[in-house]
């Protein structure tokens, strides 16, 4: 028996997830990612194939005030994505984990996305 690494069952939890989590435009998809440098998050319209807004550890807003994919990063990313989702006029989200477990970093920029006004 072929022991399968952590990645492939990441993506393995992650299309099953998939299935039933589906953005449209007037709720989009909350998709989080994550690396062991960086912190992503998009909202996506799966109807029209875009992405409406997005934040990320890497943005030009964040520079020198996060480090890596930590919580404090997670909390940063989560509160600015956000702000631009209720710029947009967003209001209310589908959350896709994106295979993670809802835990850590995940539980943080999720925590803060509704802090900062979005509905799940």
């Amino acid at each position: 028996m072929a022991m399968i690494n952590r990645k492939a069952q990441r993506i393995k939890r992650h299309r099953r997830l998939r299935k039933k989590v589906h953005g449209t435009g007037e709720r989009p998809r909350l998709c989080v990612t994550k690396s062991l440098c960086h912190v992503y998050a998009q909202l996506i319209d799966d109807e029209a194939g875009e992405t409406l807004a997005s934040a990320s550890t890497v943005d030009k807003e964040l520079q020198g005030m996060v480090h890596g994919c930590n919580i404090p990063a997670a909390k940063k990313v989560g509160e600015l994505l956000a702000k631009r989702a209720l710029k947009s006029g967003i209001e209310t989200v589908v959350f896709d984990r994106g295979g993670y477990p809802y835990h850590g970093v995940v539980a943080a920029l999720a925590e803060e996305a509704r802090k900062g006004g979005l509905r799940f």
